[in-house]
């Protein structure tokens, strides 16, 4: 008898478990209200309530003008409430920080440029062959978040939880930088991400994490500075110090619910995306950054927005839209959204070709050869190549749509566009930047010496430097890198070098300096080019093949400068062939080929001519011939 009541007690719990998990894995959980579209394109009404975050880190109250202290928005409880916030966080623009993800083709990197220090390095938390990990670098992730979070949408490196002793207590009173919704899904004119009370303010300068959100959106305003506040503050508990971090809503935007209406947009504007994917291009002209001398991209003119291309659900997997990216990513649909997707045809069931309008190509006379060499960008992107590589900022790197940017086209870091180079698979422009940093050598590995040790040791080495008003490099003595290197060899405890301009920079055992070059970590990092997309009027190969095949065609014979910060009388550079994986010569002698291509095709249709009258002439006199044998038989 007991053992039979044992064997209840026991396993009908386990019979009740096992029946619970077969039904969660036969009805998988569907998610919040708001994961998934019932199929309308009506933008629905978002008349909601706001809620903080509280002082546990856990969803707080509902906001109400009344309450004390006024905490700020927080979008991880006030979204989350319809919109799994922990799905979406393992979007493209989150999951930088998650070392499972898989990398995907390189990308744009988030560059620290010091002109006083001799420093533009690409830095990534994506395995990305060529960049350097923050943490690599000296940075921590809110370290890093305070640099960069000007132009990011919050979220990956902005939520993780301070372990550093300098991090954690300003992490407490900063706040963890939440993902921002409003930066991409705002409709209203009044989203301020660049003003001088906008995000990027609010996050570089003001350390105001907590209250960037609401310091962005249309329907509050932020003073005060968490950076200007002692370790000792508690964001929970003001004082009532005009200093103090303070969130002021407008009475009006509140109803007497208490609930605010927000103009959200399920297809992301234009420019919305524009904050932080503005490119500007730098002919050397007169032109500079008026956006009146530049075109835009050919498919945003002709009705198109980003996220026609570039689209995602509720995992936020934004399509990045480049050849192979379905293969990587297990989604069919992702080849569609491809150049060759929408403008050929793609599979023999259901036609693909000319979605959302796309014309079909015909390139008549084109070569095949061209198709399986070079991408499609390679002809239809980005500026029309001149006879260099020019200077070309992007938002992300050169804080552009922020206060105080300085305009100056030779500001750092110094990127080049376009390069047209092999990334493997064909021939595709690029945009390229030339390392510089300071590093330990052990053997064949080179790794950076962290940031706050070379500030503290190479800043005093360099201190009578003058940075131009430009904002480009000062121009550095070799002395000066010798003395640099000794002092960071003791500062580091180890064998310092120098990375810039390809080449690497080290002592001897005579104190000085001796250079490597063409050193594999000096390298240039390069990504490809996509945007802006030409009309195909405007492509390479439209007015004749020597827009790319003649001896001197930018394609080939285009100059990219070989960028330093070390003072030099002679500039070096490189020609666009040196990237291609192509011999000079091969490509010097098949592009001299076209000079006399003219001169063998008139000799050819002469000699077709020539040879076409003298059969003409034998054809009559056999036909002659012929007519007299005739005659005689009669």
């Amino acid at each position: 008898m007991r053992s039979r009541l044992f064997l209840a007690v026991v396993l009908l719990p386990l019979l009740s478990l096992t029946a619970v998990l077969a039904e969660e894995l036969a009805e998988p959980h569907a998610g919040l209200i708001g994961d998934e579209s019932d199929g309308s394109r009506a933008h629905p009404t978002h008349l909601i309530p706001l809620f903080a975050e509280n002082e546990d880190g856990e969803k707080g109250g509902q906001i109400t003008l009344d309450a004390d202290p006024l905490l700020p928005i927080s979008t991880k409880y006030t979204c989350g409430e319809c919109h799994s916030y922990d799905v979406i966080k393992q979007g493209w623009h989150f999951n930088a920080i998650d070392e499972n993800v898989p990398p995907g083709r390189p990308g744009e990197p988030w560059i620290y440029a010091d002109a006083k220090l001799g420093i533009q390095v690409p830095l990534s938390y994506r395995p990305w062959a060529g960049t350097i990990q923050p943490r690599e670098f000296g940075l921590s992730e809110f370290a890093f978040t305070r640099l960069f979070g000007r132009h990011m949408p919050g979220g990956g490196p902005g939520e993780v939880t301070a372990t550093d002793d300098a991090d954690i207590g300003r992490q407490y009173i900063s706040g963890k930088l939440e993902i921002n919704c409003l930066a991409c899904h705002n409709g209203h004119y009044g989203q301020d991400m660049g003003g001088v009370e906008g995000w990027a303010v609010q996050i570089a300068v003001r350390q105001n994490n907590r209250w960037a959100a609401a310091a962005s959106c249309e329907f509050a305003s932020v003073k005060g500075s968490a950076a200007a506040m002692s370790i000792a503050y508690d964001p929970f508990m003001p004082e009532g110090d005009d200093k103090e971090p303070r969130v002021v809503y407008r009475e009006e935007a509140f109803d007497a619910d208490h609930n605010v209406l927000f103009d959200i947009l399920r297809e992301v504007p234009n420019q919305r995306c524009y904050y932080c994917h503005s490119d500007v291009y730098f002919s050397g002209g007169e032109e500079k950054t008026e956006k009146w001398s530049s075109e835009e991209d050919v498919h945003l003119k002709a009705g198109l927005t980003c996220v026609d291309c570039h689209r995602n659900d509720i995992h936020h997997e934004i399509v990045r839209g480049y050849p192979g990216e379905s293969e990587e990513s297990g989604n069919p649909l992702v080849a569609t959204m491809t150049c060759e997707g929408c403008h050929l045809p793609q599979g023999p069931d259901v036609p693909q070709a000319g979605r959302l309008g796309a014309p079909i190509p015909q390139h008549v006379g084109l070569p095949p050869v061209h198709f399986e060499r070079l991408s499609c960008t390679a002809c239809h992107s980005g500026p029309w190549p001149s006879d260099r590589a020019v200077f070309t900022k992007t938002a992300r790197a050169h804080r552009l749509g922020t206060p105080n940017v300085n305009k100056s086209e030779q500001m750092l870091p110094h990127i080049l566009s376009p390069v047209f180079a092999h990334d493997g698979d064909k021939i595709s422009p690029h945009k390229m930047l030339w390392p510089a940093y300071w590093g330990r050598r052990a053997g064949d590995e080179v790794t950076p010496i962290a940031l706050d040790v070379v500030e503290k040791t190479v800043r005093a080495v360099f201190d009578q430097l003058e940075i131009p008003a430009s904002g480009t490099w000062p121009g550095i003595a070799k002395e000066q890198i010798a003395t640099a290197l000794q002092a960071l060899s003791k500062a580091a405890d180890a064998n310092a070098v120098y990375v810039a301009g390809g080449t690497l920079y080290s002592l001897n055992e005579a104190g000085d300096v001796e250079e490597q070059a063409d050193h594999p970590v000096a390298k240039p990092y390069m990504w490809p080019l996509a945007h802006t997309v030409r009309p195909a009027a405007q492509s390479l190969g439209i007015r004749y093949c020597t827009d790319c095949h003649a001896t001197d065609a930018p394609f080939f014979f285009g100059t990219v400068a070989v960028d330093s910060p070390i003072a030099s009388d002679v500039p070096t550079t490189r020609q666009m062939v040196g990237f291609q994986n192509i011999s000079r010569f091969y490509a010097w002698a098949f592009s001299a080929s076209f000079v006399f291509r003219p001169w063998f095709k008139v000799v050819a249709l002469g000699a077709s001519a020539v040879l076409g009258i003298v059969l003409l002439l034998y054809g009559l006199k056999a036909l002659g011939a012929v007519a007299r044998v005739l005659a005689e038989d009669e």
